[in-house]
């Protein structure tokens, strides 16, 4: 599993995050440990009015869980690897809580602890947590067989193509998937041995090269996005500047708009909008499949607890009728009975909740099947988009250059015309000087 962690604060923030529904098909709380209330909103309160106590600010450890994308984890194995992780870290005995996300086919877990020791009143250090996370989770992907990512076994070897929240957020606005935009960048600077042979490898793909305010060297699109080439490319600052020269030389990342925008006919703005309409088309389709699926799962959910909930009343009643009550009670006590009795309805409670556990992990994981097989549809459809959407950029360089000589000749056509008369009046003044 990949083991993120960060200390911090605001509980009530992080609750609302942990149970939003927006960007998961299901949230489920787990478990809540340690606390006087049992629901997270009121939970993370209490440990925030507790930290209030101490001069410390950043007084929960929040952690996620993801395991790879193709494997179905238990409970409990997320259970025994928070088990794990708690022994390392110290955190046995403080509150917790545990929060079950889905999204698209994928099942991760967020732990969060509050660091407060209640007894002292100081928070626990968290010394070295990252590289001891590494550690768990280097011996996780060992225990169950998975493939190892390159990055975990050598910081050096981390995938180049990994992306910023920043850069997530940019690629969206763009309708581009991050990993597909940062390779672009790459491929160009590789390709290129100087900074003209780079400037045309982006011009070819849709982007402009210009002088950015403070970053040296950006990336201007036709839609005004700028985009830094340092964190694009991967090249160092020095790097770029050595390559690409003086940055005066380029237009400023506000003239390439500019200039931009001026060439975006009321024609090819109209051309843009039916391939981005064409390109989400497919996507639609596939997201009114998801939506209906993720409605189908919740309420299978939702009738196996319903289902769970009544065996369990009536199981109940049935272990509470083998008690004896009453003088014959006291008889049962005196000679042991009763305890026997007792010892046997808490063996098959405990079976029974364990009984109700695999089936509900046996649903979960064949919904998590299903949807993945839908992810993988919508995938498809989705790196067919990007090809779409980036095969669009090149035709919309290559429609700009092709304007450009008519509009050449449509600026220059008044000159031309005033050279032109200009030059029959001298010719028909002429005899007349003469």
């Amino acid at each position: 599993m990949i083991l993120k962690a960060k200390e911090r604060g605001d509980g009530p923030q992080l609750a609302r995050y942990l149970l939003a529904m927006r960007d998961n098909d299901h949230v489920e709380l787990h478990d809540v440990r340690g606390f006087a209330s049992d629901d997270l909103l009121g939970a993370f309160h209490e440990a925030d009015a507790i930290a209030s106590g101490t001069r410390c600010r950043k007084h929960l450890f929040s952690m996620s869980l993801n395991p790879p994308a193709s494997e179905n984890v238990s409970a409990e194995a997320f259970e025994q690897a928070i088990s794990r992780i708690e022994e390392m870290l110290g955190l046995e005995n403080q509150p917790r809580a545990i929060v079950f996300h889905e999204k698209d086919g994928r099942r991760h877990a967020h732990v969060v602890w509050s660091r407060i020791d209640a007894e002292r009143m100081r928070a626990l250090n968290m010394a070295h947590y990252k590289v001891k996370l590494r550690d768990v989770s280097q011996q996780l992907y060992r225990e169950h067989g998975w493939d190892m990512p390159r990055g975990l076994e050598d910081r050096s070897l981390r995938d180049p193509l990994n992306f910023t929240r920043a850069e997530w957020q940019q690629a969206r606005r763009v309708g581009l998937d991050p990993k597909q935009l940062k390779a672009l960048f790459q491929k160009c600077w590789k390709q290129s041995d100087s900074g003209v042979a780079f400037q045309n490898a982006l011009k070819e793909r849709g982007f402009t090269l210009a002088r950015g305010d403070q970053r040296g060297f950006v990336a201007v699109d036709y839609r005004g996005e700028i985009y830094s080439l340092t964190r694009l490319t991967g090249a160092k600052t020095t790097e770029v500047a050595a390559r690409l020269g003086d940055p005066k030389k380029l237009p400023s990342a506000d003239e390439a708009r500019a200039a931009l925008a001026a060439q975006m006919t009321e024609q090819l703005q109209g051309f843009i909008k039916d391939a981005e309409r064409e390109a989400e088309r497919g996507l639609k389709v596939l997201a009114f499949r998801r939506s209906e699926m993720t409605g189908r799962h919740r309420h299978e959910r939702q009738e196996l607890k319903q289902a769970h909930e009544m065996r369990w009343l009536a199981e109940t009643k049935e272990r509470a009728a083998r008690l004896p009550r009453g003088f014959s009670g006291i008889w049962h006590r005196i000679t042991g009975r009763y305890g026997r009795i007792r010892k046997q309805n808490e063996q098959e409670a405990w079976q029974a909740t364990l009984r109700d556990r695999a089936e509900r992990e046996s649903l979960i994981i064949r919904q998590l099947d299903e949807r993945r097989a839908l992810e993988q549809e919508i995938q498809g459809q989705r790196e067919q988009q990007q090809a779409d959407l980036l095969l669009l950029r090149q035709d919309i360089s290559r429609y700009r250059d092709m304007a450009a000589p008519d509009r050449e000749r449509d600026d220059n056509k008044p000159e031309r015309e005033g050279r032109s008369r200009s030059g029959r009046r001298r010719r028909t003044r002429s005899p007349r000087m003469e």
